[in-house]
């Protein structure tokens, strides 16, 4: 993972992100991911929040814009192309392993749940169940770490759905 410097949330993120979620964000330890511009597009979240729920996803997709773009994907059945690349191609299959166990460690070095002991998020290892969560792993470990994120990332570009390079929040 490309290691953030600081991932302070601030009480603007914090009020920011309630804007983008429609609701008070939860659990969120940092953010993870942001626009060009300094508005959150992905946060880390704690693996147990405040009521006790587990709660797997460390990476939690929140810009609107990018949120709309991974739903157009889904909706346009990416998720079964991608599985089914994992599938054909073993060293595409093997470094999303290496993602898997990569958001494992981040979300360990967060504290241990063991009702999500060895679950990591959006169908990783094997499967592609959710654009969200590994675009969301992307953007905050950087390129070259989870390659379906960047594949969705890289789909987004080519479809004209959202570019990281340009701010699209309001």
């Amino acid at each position: 993972m490309t290691d953030r410097p600081d991932e302070t949330v601030t009480e603007r993120d914090l009020e920011v992100l309630a804007e983008q979620l429609g609701r008070t964000p939860r659990g969120v330890v940092g953010i993870a991911a942001r626009c060009p511009a300094g508005h959150p597009l992905v946060v880390r979240t704690l693996p147990r929040l405040d009521d006790g729920t587990p709660f797997p996803t460390t990476f939690y997709l929140t810009g609107p814009s990018v949120v709309a773009a991974a739903s157009t994907l889904e909706a346009n059945g990416a998720m079964k192309e991608m599985t089914a690349a994992l599938a054909e191609d073993e060293e595409l299959a093997a470094a999303y392993r290496r993602a898997h166990e990569h958001y494992l460690a981040q979300r360990e070095a967060l504290g241990h749940v063991d009702e999500i002991d060895g679950i990591s998020a959006g169908g990783m290892p094997v499967r592609v169940k959710c654009v969200h969560v590994v675009t969301a792993h992307s953007l905050a470990a950087g390129p070259g770490v989870n390659p379906m994120g960047d594949d969705a990332i890289a789909r987004m570009e080519a479809q004209g759905l959202w570019r990281r390079d340009r701010c699209t929040c309001g």
